[in-house]
């Protein structure tokens, strides 16, 4: 790290705290001795969305613990649950070292983890996200809820 005063290449690092999504490094010129503050950000790789229309947009955190909320309204659901859902489908896609992800690899990422949260919460954002039209669609997504619960009680009891 370049000193700021001296322009010496070298300086040694007296304190490190994270700080926010940084790293707050205090550092010392090997050269002049004096003091200087540095911050490490972790550069995430670029998320681009493929949505069904076949355009593309770049993935939105707050979007997407924005359609979380809208279907966790008034329901059991705390905000930490809310961040590691989204985090989770953020180091999905980081950990397979995917730059593209379809919308729709998003949203079953996201039902898979509410389905284990709230049920309620469950139905209401594949609604949106299955763009239910009919009651059959409602219909069709509690019976096949209520039928997985079931198979995996029985799994667990044996």
């Amino acid at each position: 790290m370049k000193c700021p005063f001296c322009g010496f290449d070298e300086s040694k690092v007296t304190d490190s705290r994270p700080s926010d999504d940084k790293i707050r490094r205090r550092r010392e010129c090997m050269s002049c001795k004096g003091r200087f503050t540095t911050f490490e950000l972790v550069e995430k790789p670029l998320l681009m969305v493929e949505k069904r229309s076949g355009s593309y947009e770049p993935f939105d955190r707050e979007k997407l613990i924005k359609g979380i909320f809208s279907a966790i309204k008034k329901r059991p659901v705390t905000m930490n649950q809310v961040e590691e859902i989204a985090d989770h489908v953020e180091n999905y896609f980081a950990n397979e070292l995917k730059s593209v992800a379809k919308s729709k690899e998003i949203g079953e990422l996201v039902l898979n983890k509410l389905k284990d949260i709230d049920p309620i919460s469950y139905i209401r954002f594949a609604s949106v996200y299955e763009d239910f039209t009919d009651i059959e669609s409602f219909i069709s997504v509690i019976s096949e809820f209520d039928s997985t619960t079931k198979k995996e009680a029985e799994a667990s009891r044996k």
